[in-house]
């Protein structure tokens, strides 16, 4: 079999292969390549803030001048509600209005124009227990292709729901550049970090994702990251405290950027600002090696 090349802003040519025999993971559509754009995948915890640091980090990216499309990856469908101030239809919802025949659709069925100009997307995904959340994110990808909505696209951010359980999960890593971790200082947040890292390394192997690094959310101190961090290899992105500021503007279907300017917000704009532009720049890529469970249990506490 001949083996594809892919090339991106970040990375160099990548040999594209299967995932190893017997593999039950999902695989890359080849017509639904992501190649004009730098993509990242946000994962985390669930309820860690995935969703408020995936659409100001989109705010951030614009913010620079970039053109931005968010990919929300949860059949809850509420990854872009304070970029578009609702709820919005999703890819699913949009392909079964018409009996799953994609070149009936328009654009404006499935893309949603966001504050800051952010262009918007809800994968969305089948009822619990009845399909794959992989072969959603593969369908909202090939839509976004034929419709030539990736063309004028710099940034793409996937935000993906909860943990990561199975290779459905992990199709945005398909297509990712760089794959970005969310979590709080506190054990559960840095064990599901620790499966994530083992998912972004597995995909690595075989496609053109890498880790990037880890945002630490909802947090005063960050020691217990940060020695995760040392015994691992992964990176600390940036450090959004516990502010009530951040509780309020989900509540007001805001993003951070719209909220009143307060120093406390200001500061919180400012490391979005400086976060994407990072990103932007280009971060270098982590061979961070994942803990054994027990590990974990052995390394976090206090002395």
């Amino acid at each position: 079999m001949n083996q594809i090349t892919r090339t991106s802003h970040i990375r160099g040519p990548i040999p594209q292969r299967g995932d190893g025999e017997g593999s039950v993971q999902v695989h890359m559509d080849q017509i639904a390549r992501i190649e004009t754009a730098k993509v990242f995948a946000v994962y985390g915890k669930g309820g860690i803030g995935k969703s408020t640091t995936s659409s100001n980090l989109s705010v951030a990216f614009a913010k620079l001048g970039k053109r931005v499309l968010q990919i929300g990856c949860d059949p809850k469908h509420d990854s872009t509600f304070t970029l578009t101030k609702r709820l919005i239809p999703t890819v699913i919802d949009a392909l079964e209005a018409v009996q799953f025949h994609s070149e009936e659709l328009r654009p404006e069925d499935f893309v949603v124009e966001g504050y800051a100009g952010v262009q918007c997307v809800e994968a969305g995904g089948p009822p619990a227990g009845t399909g794959c959340g992989g072969y959603v994110v593969g369908q909202t990808v090939k839509l976004l292709k034929e419709h030539h909505l990736l063309e004028d696209t710099d940034v793409v951010v996937f935000d993906v729901l909860g943990d990561v359980v199975c290779g459905g999960f992990a199709a945005p890593l398909l297509h990712a550049d760089r794959g970005l971790i969310v979590a709080a200082n506190d054990f559960d947040s840095i064990f599901a970090m620790n499966r994530i890292v083992a998912a972004i390394q597995a995909k690595a192997k075989n496609y053109g994702v890498r880790l990037g690094g880890v945002i630490a959310n909802r947090s005063a101190a960050t020691d217990q990251i940060e020695r995760y961090n040392a015994a691992t290899g992964m990176r600390l992105l940036g450090h959004f405290p516990d502010l009530d500021a951040i509780r309020r503007s989900r509540l007001k279907k805001a993003t951070l950027f719209e909220m009143d300017q307060t120093p406390e917000v200001l500061a919180v704009q400012n490391e979005y600002l400086r976060i994407a532009g990072s990103l932007w720049a280009g971060v270098d890529p982590l061979e961070s090696a994942p803990l054994k469970d027990r590990e974990i249990f052995d390394l976090l506490g206090y002395d």
